[in-house]
């Protein structure tokens, strides 16, 4: 997604959930932000699907949308649904994988 495309989301009413489609067998993203200051990324995780464990080296909130997911951070899983948020501390390894069909806003903050 461009800036021109981005900067046209501004100061619309949006529901997250209709940003990106579900798409069989993967995780399909949309970047709705992209700043120095961090990014929002909207993602929409077929059921099964993961994103293996990684570290990276700023905070990261992620709010479930819709759906439910398993997520694990620090080595602690816990299962998520639709309307919770989690952070993920820098530095910490997390992973999320897809009890269903889910979407998720990913919010990044560097500094």
């Amino acid at each position: 997604m461009t800036d021109q495309s981005r900067d046209e989301l501004k100061g619309k009413v949006l529901h997250l959930t209709d940003l990106v489609a579900y798409q069989e067998g993967t995780i399909a993203s949309r970047m709705i932000v992209n700043r120095p200051a961090g990014n929002i990324t909207i993602f929409a995780f077929d059921e099964g699907e993961s994103l293996s464990e990684h570290t990276a080296p700023y905070d990261a909130v992620v709010n479930v949308l819709e759906g439910a997911a398993e997520v694990c951070v620090g080595g602690v899983t816990s299962r998520m649904v639709g309307g919770e948020t989690i952070i993920f501390p820098a530095n910490v390894p997390h992973a999320v994988t897809a009890i269903s069909q889910f979407k998720m806003a990913l919010i990044m903050i560097r500094g």
